[in-house]
């Protein structure tokens, strides 16, 4: 893709993603822009699987060895995706270090990071079809050691 900003180059900062969330939220309501944050994160994910020219069906594991590379600490830093499994009716994912909890309370947030379940969501179906109902299961601001998001096969 190149290049997107000329002097400042691709990434911006957090903090500023995060004003931008909280803004939305604070003009749409929570659930209008946990809507709207999942069906962006859907589309990005599409985005990664068409850039990386990801295969269908591609095995799990390679899967998430791809993504965790394109989204982690040498790619957009979205997250730290440690491990992707297949459960019965859909998929697991666990992730450490999303966008979506940096700068919350460290124990106690209600945060739920609707863009980033969304971006693997959109991972998920481009590459094994279908459509699935992503949620957040447990969160690191809630006590638990990843970020776990759940995705049920609603569509084939």
């Amino acid at each position: 893709m190149g290049v997107l900003r000329a002097e400042l180059g691709d990434f911006s900062s957090v903090a500023c993603l995060k004003a931008i969330i909280t803004g939305i939220e604070d003009a749409l309501g929570d659930k209008a822009t946990a809507i709207a944050l999942i069906a962006a994160g859907r589309a990005r994910g599409r985005q990664v699987v068409q850039q990386q020219q990801l295969e269908r069906e591609l095995p799990l594991q390679d899967l998430c060895s791809k993504v965790a590379a394109v989204l982690g600490k040498d790619g957009t830093r979205l997250l730290i995706l440690h491990k992707m499994e297949k459960i019965d009716g859909g998929y697991r994912t666990y992730a450490t270090d999303t966008v979506c909890s940096a700068g919350e309370p460290e124990q106690g947030s209600e945060r739920k990071c609707a863009f980033t379940l969304g971006v693997l969501q959109g991972v998920l179906e481009s590459v094994y079809g279908g459509r699935f109902r992503g949620r957040h299961t447990e969160s690191v601001l809630r006590g638990s050691e990843f970020d776990i998001f759940e995705y049920e096969l609603i569509i084939r």
